[in-house]
């Protein structure tokens, strides 16, 4: 069900129901902030909440309607934060689209990178693919009870997904699993592990590109082959050595890529 707001209190108490939300409840809130594009989370015990910037995202209308048809189709309750003009200009926006359509659109990146541990990439060469958190858990192949996104309020459904990102954040993602904790500091010494390049033409073209309106992801598995382009690591790189820092690892890996293969990251 989709209930639209123009305004919300972020607290336990969900406004429909008037009791503390249950975890089939997500939150879109449309906003005017410069100070984030996207900004997701959980605050004071509110469901988990998307902030979109119309400032600074200008296919805000893509986002919402992908928000929209994702949660739709896993059959999430919904809470749009917005006014009923701003809904209708996404609903028309967003007309002929899909959040899996099977191409890429303009803006999207080309490329789109994961980042993994080092005993995480000998686990994916192993395997030849890529596996979400909740498909390694059920093969017994990692023994932590939750996934270091949890601590940032993560739902338990992100668990089915593999996640992707840009710049430093994949690799704050491995240095906060190392930690136990989360590190935002992109200054931070770790371990570097693998930075992985995939064709997200391909992936789209073949079905295996899903937005949510703030993520893009795949679901369950992602075979190596034919999508991944690059794996980076210290070595690949030019690094002294395999520690170093999210900042630099994810400097160095990107421009290596574009060396390679003349795609700008």
């Amino acid at each position: 069900m989709i209930y639209r707001l123009d305004e919300l209190s972020e607290n336990s108490i969900n406004p429909v129901t008037g009791r503390e939300y249950d975890g089939s409840w997500i939150i879109l809130i449309l906003t005017d902030s410069r100070d984030y594009r996207y900004m997701c989370g959980g605050n004071n015990g509110c469901a988990y909440t998307i902030k979109l910037s119309k400032a600074l995202c200008g296919d805000w209308r893509m986002s919402v309607g992908d928000f929209i048809g994702f949660n739709t189709a896993r059959e999430k309750n919904m809470i749009l934060v917005m006014t009923e003009d701003e809904l209708k200009s996404a609903e028309r926006g967003y007309s002929g689209h899909s959040f899996n359509e099977p191409e890429l659109r303009r803006g999207e990146p080309t490329v789109l990178v994961h980042s993994t541990t080092k005993d995480g990439w000998r686990s994916i060469e192993r395997d030849g693919m890529l596996k979400s958190w909740n498909r390694l858990k059920y093969e017994n192949k990692i023994s932590e009870e939750e996934p270091i996104g949890s601590k940032l309020g993560d739902p338990p459904d992100f668990r089915d997904y593999i996640m992707f990102g840009g710049g430093a954040t994949g690799e704050i993602v491995v240095n906060s699993k190392q930690s136990g904790k989360i590190v935002m500091d992109d200054s931070a010494e770790y371990v570097t592990g693998a930075r992985l390049y995939f064709d997200a033409d391909k992936m789209a073209r073949d079905g295996l590109l899903i937005r949510d309106g703030c993520h893009i992801k795949a679901e369950g598995a992602l075979p190596l082959e034919p999508y991944m382009i690059w794996a980076a690591t210290w070595e690949s790189v030019g690094l002294e050595g395999e520690i170093s820092t999210p900042k630099i690892f994810s400097s160095y890996a990107d421009r290596r890529f574009t060396d390679l293969t003349g795609i700008v990251i």
